[in-house]
């Protein structure tokens, strides 16, 4: 009955928060099958109207269709990336195959798309207002793109490819994930773990304990580098993180994901064909501000050639670190980013050991990422602790717009756990809509260690970004002001996805907002000055390795996806990504991708599907740092630029991305600024 599972009845807390403390696994089924029902009833009654297709009888109908399913789907989607039990993993294939099953049931109903197809024809004759008119364009795109053309017998097939692919990227997701935790890194002795710092040590030892070992576990994250290494002296320990982390999905156990890897992409080039375009790439490029495959990679390919370049240099001379601290080895993966650390001490003075104690999470989070909201956007923030979130770790605020009206809540899940998966990102449970009446639930989960008992969280120069980063995805979600659902918060263009929140990444390091919240954790002392312009005069030091690596990700996602049907010709995982990073000239044997094919989870697991858009990110980064250089121009943090850029976040997908940026700065990106930030000026002025 719907009284017992809380996921059938509206929530009655404040904003719609779920009762996520009451909801059980075995509440999830019956609530997707629920939820699905209702909305082919509902789609049945646009299709059964006798009245001629409108505006509102069909296109509003579909977007207030749903909303048990969406509020169902979002709150599983979450836990399942979150806090994946062993539970939630047993149904979560199960779920993917329904979901899509239901999907198609939408997308391939031939009378829904007859009754969208006469709109459409006649979108002239309807007086719609732009954003209703961008809807009836999107909804029509959409049906295009599903499969609405095709004929019964494509369909089916198309069907078909659609349940096995959703089968397959939810199975990729936990073998990696299941993968990831059987290879962390066990160790004997605090003495091999030297260089780490004691609170590292400590948390090592905690989580030792927590999986009931005596000793220290080194636990892995998300990317091919892993944080220990900048520190870490011991060497061989050095070699055995990296080759564990290199070696997720690859080793040939019940968790190996390379035959995953196979079948997705083969099923992904099918059914591009299928849809009428050359590849996977080609399907969804067209689609994204890009627009074209081609565009993507002639800029792509130019950055990667001066990026390992730059590499190539740095490796040089890290290899003469080598030699000058008394190593008499070839430099290799495992030691790049311990010789970086010890080049970016001699040159800058700058430690992250040192840093760390000024970059304490609490801190960090209230006096830095709230205190930038509020100068920008006059947001405040209260610590609803009452309010229930779905694990002891993740807490929730209430965000207050400046009149001291309520906006929305936000649930910062900050810590690493078995069951979350790795990397960093951001959700809605519930998105911003006039339409609906709905206000934001966003939440931001990220993966930082958990302290020793009583410790607190001390964050290094990378995390600190990130934290500002994903709660720029938070702010898109929470400023989104939109009529229609399918517009709101972060549902724009993938590679527009990332581009407020790498917009809000420069008020980590904002002198204004890095005072106020850069403080040593005992002593409450503020950063000292020298630290801050060491840190600044470091900025573009690696950059070289840095872009490499991700570019390296970012074009064998291309391979991947610009194959053609025919991959039978693939012999296996390792010698075709081997092939296609040396034939994009980015295959550096000291600098390996930022994810390998098997552990690459943006585009082969189920809850991100990066696929062909992993570009995406340094995509957004070139209009993202252009808008720095706005900001830096008129003033910074002021109120009137956080009303300019507040009016951009507002439009979600409402409109053309380029059109919102035109808006803001009054004319198209310029790429010098990012060229400038990744140290590849010089090589295209």
């Amino acid at each position: 009955m719907a009284g017992d599972n809380p996921l059938l009845v509206p929530s009655d807390l404040p904003f719609g928060l779920p009762r996520l403390d009451q909801i059980l696994e075995t509440h999830y089924l019956p609530a997707f099958s629920r939820g699905m029902a209702e909305q082919l009833q509902q789609v049945e009654a646009i299709v059964g109207n006798a009245d001629a297709p409108s505006f509102e009888n069909t296109l509003v109908a579909l977007e207030r269709s749903g909303e048990l399913l969406g509020r169902v789907s979002a709150i599983f989607d979450n836990a399942a990336a979150a806090d994946a039990t062993p539970g939630i993993q047993a149904i979560k294939a199960e779920v993917a195959r329904r979901r899509k099953a239901h999907s198609d049931a939408i997308w391939l109903n031939a009378a829904l798309y007859a009754r969208v197809k006469a709109l459409h024809e006649r979108h002239d004759q309807l007086g719609l207002d732009a954003e209703s008119a961008r809807l009836l364009e999107r909804y029509h795109t959409r049906f295009v793109r599903e499969g609405a053309r095709l004929s019964p017998s494509e369909q089916e097939r198309l069907r078909l490819l659609n349940q096995r692919l959703a089968e397959l990227t939810a199975e990729f997701s936990e073998c990696l994930l299941a993968d990831t935790n059987d290879l962390a890194v066990m160790v004997t002795s605090a003495a091999e773990l030297a260089g780490l710092s004691q609170d590292a040590i400590a948390a090592a030892a905690d989580a030792a304990r927590a999986h009931g070992h005596d000793g220290y576990l080194v636990s892995l994250v998300l990317p091919t580098s892993q944080p220990s290494l900048a520190s870490l002296e011991n060497r061989a320990l050095r070699e055995r993180i990296h080759q564990a982390s290199t070696s997720r999905g690859a080793r040939g156990n019940d968790n190996d994901t390379s035959r995953l890897v196979l079948e997705i992409v083969t099923l992904r080039a099918e059914r591009a064909r299928l849809l009428g375009y050359a590849n996977h790439a080609d399907y969804v490029i067209e689609d994204n501000v890009a627009g074209a495959v081609d565009t993507v990679q002639s800029r792509l390919g130019e950055l990667a050639s001066t990026a390992v370049r730059n590499a190539a240099r740095e490796a040089a001379d890290l290899q003469d670190c080598v030699g000058e601290s008394g190593g008499k080895f070839a430099l290799q993966p495992w030691d790049w980013a311990f010789y970086a650390a010890r080049r970016r001490r001699e040159r800058y003075a700058v430690d992250a050991a040192e840093l760390r104690p000024y970059f304490e999470l609490e801190r960090v989070l209230r006096d830095g990422v709230y205190f930038a909201a509020e100068r920008l956007y006059g947001l405040s923030f209260v610590e609803r602790t009452e309010l229930p979130a779905y694990h002891p770790d993740a807490r929730v605020f209430e965000v207050f717009e400046e009149n001291g009206e309520p906006l929305g809540l936000f649930i910062g899940d900050f810590h690493t756990r078995d069951t979350k998966a790795g990397g960093a990102w951001s959700r809605s449970l519930v998105d911003r809509s006039e339409l609906l009446g709905t206000s934001p639930i966003v939440v931001n989960n990220l993966n930082f260690s958990h302290p020793a008992a009583g410790k607190p969280t001390l964050l290094d120069l990378g995390e600190v970004r990130t934290l500002f980063h994903e709660f720029g995805h938070a702010l898109h979600a929470l400023l989104s002001a939109v009529r229609y659902p399918m517009f709101a918060g972060i549902n724009v263009p993938r590679d527009f996805v990332e581009y407020p929140s790498q917009v809000n990444e420069m008020w980590a390091f904002w002198p204004e907002v890095l005072a106020n919240y850069a403080k040593h954790h005992l002593s409450g002392e503020p950063l000292p000055p020298r630290l801050i312009e060491r840190v600044s005069a470091a900025r573009a030091f690696n950059q070289g390795f840095e872009t490499s690596e991700h570019l390296a990700a970012v074009l064998l996602d291309l391979a991947w996806h610009t194959v053609d049907q025919d991959t039978e010709g693939i012999e296996d995982v390792e010698t075709f990504e081997a092939r296609a990073l040396a034939q994009a000239g980015v295959a550096l044997p000291q600098v390996p991708p930022r994810y390998r094919s098997t552990y690459f989870k943006h585009i082969f697991g189920d809850d991100l599907d990066y696929s062909a858009a992993y570009y995406s990110y340094i995509w957004s980064e070139i209009p993202a740092a252009d808008t720095v250089t706005w900001f830096e121009a008129n003033g910074g943090l002021t109120r009137d630029n956080g009303a300019a850029f507040r009016a951009l976040l507002a439009k979600g997908g409402s409109t053309d991305p380029l059109l919102a940026y035109r808006d803001l700065l009054g004319r198209e990106p310029r790429i010098e600024p990012l060229l400038s930030r990744r140290g590849l000026i010089s090589e295209h002025s």
